[in-house]
């Protein structure tokens, strides 16, 4: 997006917000979000799909005392934006007090913008991302045993968002991604297995080689060949790093404001408290440059900043939007996300798990004998009590080294324990969002039917 567009979205949003507060809200605030994305998927050569969208939406947030109301708008007309604020204010007379509700105030505002490199200008065209889906599976398809496949895609996208608001932040920024995966199958009949890999980066030049994505896709599907149940044991199970951010999904959904504010977390009362093992470090950095998920303020124009969620394996912050934060007479810690119709809420940006000292391969020898695991299926897992209990599928360790593939098993244990049980080994990557390197947990129950 040009800097031209971006001075008159500002302009924009803060005309309506001035508009909003002229006509009765005590304060208001507005975002705006653009996006632009390319996407393309083929099939054994033939192509499925060669799409471009081009989208923008508008929402307006207003304040009449306690009470709040959200609206949104594709329309940016002069007349439909002034209808807009009339319906906001409507609406605002008639919800329910949240005592909770409101902007930030001054001192919590972002006032230095950094400069996180989140934009490619390069522009792909149609034919590149064509090439590059056909590279990966072309890759994918080469390897021996590979006898069909689901599919390959590739991806590009541009996204700006800006936010104004009557206490005087008006903010703008933007970021670009782009992607190649493929997904393919082994075997006959019966017999047959399918697995995927793909990768993300927000300029194209940091993106993996599509066929170094595509053959390990392949490599992956055959080595899944005559996978087998194992009899219920408990083990060590060691998680593949595709997998183990997970385990950081459920710590940071049990630290958001609003699940301790509802007491619906397994982790309500341990802020301060150790929760990891000694030396354990758990990070969230919105600024880490070309991030898959870096922000230069949060959703309120609050500052943000790179913390130690868990440092020396102690819980040290809740994850805090503005109003979770004020319910628990807390400051909010510029965790807060948000679309253009729906309110404020915390979560994570760039999270990850810091590495450990140890190899994977030390990490496996040290194992002997437990459960590799590469997918996980099912969503069983107990905010409130932290039971956890989920479908899997991977490869057996035996004498520390990978032996055969195995399916079709369970694994169970609570996230408390596990998490006081996790070993991190030292391969750390920054692939996704949230990143983990190799972990070990030990003691869980896995459950297969041999």
């Amino acid at each position: 997006m040009s800097e031209t567009m971006s001075a008159d979205d500002r302009d924009r949003l803060s005309a309506l917000v001035a508009n909003a507060t002229k006509r009765g809200a005590d304060a208001a605030d507005a975002v705006l979000i653009r996006s632009t994305s390319l996407s393309h998927a083929q099939r054994l050569g033939e192509i499925e799909k060669l799409e471009r969208q081009e989208s923008f939406d508008l929402g307006l947030r207003v304040f009449k005392g306690k009470k709040q109301a959200i609206v949104s708008s594709t329309d940016f007309s002069v007349t439909a934006l002034d209808e807009l604020v009339g319906r906001a204010l409507d609406m605002a007379s008639t919800v329910p007090d949240d005592p909770w509700g409101g902007l930030a105030n001054p001192d919590q505002l972002a006032t230095e913008i950094p400069d996180l490199d989140m934009v490619d200008s390069d522009e792909p065209a149609s034919e590149v991302l064509i090439e590059m889906a056909r590279t990966c599976e072309d890759a994918a398809r080469a390897v021996t045993g590979i006898t069909n496949s689901d599919g390959a895609e590739a991806s590009w996208s541009h996204s700006h968002i800006t936010l104004a608001a009557s206490n005087g932040f008006a903010g703008n920024y933007a970021r670009t991604d782009c992607g190649v995966g493929v997904s393919v199958i082994a075997g006959e009949g019966t017999e047959m297995e399918a697995e995927y890999d793909f990768a993300h980066a927000v300029y194209r030049s940091d993106l993996e080689d599509a066929a170094a994505v595509g053959t390990r896709a392949g490599e992956r599907t055959v080595a899944r060949l005559g996978a087998r149940r194992m009899a219920t044991s408990q083990v060590p199970v060691v998680f593949d790093p595709r997998v183990a951010g997970g385990l950081l999904g459920h710590l940071s959904g049990a630290i958001t404001g609003p699940s301790i504010t509802r007491g619906t977390s397994f982790l309500k009362d341990s802020l301060g408290k150790q929760i990891f093992s000694r030396g354990i470090r758990v990070i969230d950095d919105p600024h880490r440059p070309r991030g898959m998920r870096s922000k230069p303020f949060d959703a309120e124009g609050v500052a943000n900043e790179k913390r130690a969620l868990v440092e020396d394996g102690t819980l040290t912050t809740w994850l805090l939007d503005l109003s979770s934060a004020r319910q628990l007479d807390m400051q909010s810690t510029g965790h807060a996300g948000r679309g253009t119709s729906g309110p404020p809420s915390p979560g994570p940006t760039n999270l990850y798990l810091e590495p450990g000292t140890v190899s994977r391969e030390a990490l496996l020898a040290d194992t002997g004998t437990g459960f590799y695991i590469t997918s996980l299926m099912g969503m069983g897992v107990n905010g409130v009590t932290g039971d956890y209990s989920r479908g899997a599928s991977g490869f057996w360790i035996e004498n520390g080294e990978i032996a055969f593939p195995v399916t079709e098993m369970t694994i169970a244990g609570n996230l408390k324990d596990m998490f006081l049980s996790l070993t991190p080994a030292d391969d750390l990557e920054f692939r996704y969002g949230t990143n983990s390197p190799t972990v070990r947990i030990e003691g869980l129950t896995v459950a297969g039917g041999g």
